[in-house]
């Protein structure tokens, strides 16, 4: 599945653990290529239970996942975007 240009996250891994109509798509940051601390979010969720799992990508199968309601993930999102400092 391609990446949409208006979407935050571009590159996509489906976890091995999925299953069902309603499995998460991961994608990762695009700004994961740097080697770092990297996450991986399922913003396909969102339409249907309006939150965004997040996941370490470097252990995808071993970490607990963090699920945030949706709007507060497309807060992040757009503050990350625009140079915000988060803290």
């Amino acid at each position: 599945m391609a990446a949409h240009t208006t979407d935050p996250l571009h590159t996509e891994a489906k976890s091995p653990l999925a299953k069902g109509p309603t499995a998460p798509e991961w994608r990762k940051s695009s700004h994961s290529e740097n080697g770092g601390a990297c996450v991986e979010a399922a913003t396909n969720l969102a339409p249907s239970t309006g939150t965004v799992p997040i996941r370490d990508s470097k252990r995808p199968a071993t970490t607990a996942v963090l699920t945030l309601p949706a709007p507060a993930f497309a807060a992040f999102v757009a503050a990350v975007k625009a140079g915000k400092s988060l803290a």
